[in-house]
């Protein structure tokens, strides 16, 4: 099956889910986020069949997010988190916070983040970077940008 390359979009949702849009990568870079930096554990850990996980690691690679490193002579990898796939992680913060308050059910939250600074359990808020005010939905104003399309 041809997937759309949203990358040609003049717009940047469309452009992030061309990177992270498949519906595994986003939880591949959780995982390498909280550890699991080895295809097997990977693998083992989302149930994912070997030949999407080896596609979708490819992709990450190629999209500049995941870097692989050696680690034997078979040639066997580990990935990392680029800066950018680190960024990317904030976004999937985001995502958790929406999926606590409405997917949660009775039972809460299944995972909590504590802030290293202060050491409070937290959840990420989305603030303005002039005022440090809270930005949200229906606290802005879409204008269009430098890249908008003509």
């Amino acid at each position: 099956m041809q997937r759309t390359n949203f990358g040609e979009m003049a717009c940047s949702i469309a452009r992030a889910l061309d990177v992270i849009g498949e519906p595994w990568s986003p939880l591949i870079l959780r995982d390498v986020w909280v550890g699991f930096s080895r295809f097997e554990q990977i693998q083992a850990d989302l149930g994912i069949s070997r030949k999407v996980l080896t596609e979708r690691l490819n992709h990450l690679v190629e999209q500049g997010v995941l870097d692989k490193k050696a680690y034997d002579q078979r040639p066997r990898y580990e990935y990392v988190l680029t800066e950018k796939g680190t960024e990317l992680i904030d976004l999937l913060l985001v995502m958790k916070g929406w999926g606590d308050k409405w997917c949660a059910g009775d039972a809460g939250p299944p995972v909590l983040y504590r802030h290293h600074t202060c050491g409070e359990i937290s959840d990420v808020d989305l603030r303005c970077t002039h005022c440090g005010h809270p930005m949200h939905a229906n606290d802005i104003d879409v204008l269009p940008g430098p890249g908008a399309a003509r």
